[in-house]
């Protein structure tokens, strides 16, 4: 049976960072404020593979269920204020 995450621990981010050093569960992000910023989401870190094209998000709450299978990270253009919710494990 497949086990599924419903909450997660917030990570603010407004520039390019780590969501987590270890694998787990993307569940989704909340962008707080945007003036055309974009994100690309990354499995492995900063030079990791992309898992996501170029995001423009708008304003509000994106579901974006993924695993990552080590590091998770955001690449962040613009101005772009984004909580990322992660469960680790």
């Amino acid at each position: 049976m497949a086990q599924v995450q419903q909450s997660g621990s917030p990570i603010l981010l407004t520039g390019s960072g780590v969501v987590s050093t270890t694998s787990g569960s993307l569940l989704g992000f909340y962008v707080n404020s945007t003036t055309g910023g974009t994100v690309v989401i990354r499995n492995g870190g900063a030079a990791g593979t992309a898992i996501s094209g170029t995001i423009t998000p708008a304003i509000g709450f994106h579901a974006f269920p993924a695993y990552c299978t080590s590091a998770c990270y955001f690449t962040i253009a613009n101005t772009l204020n984004v909580t990322a919710l992660f469960a680790a494990g």
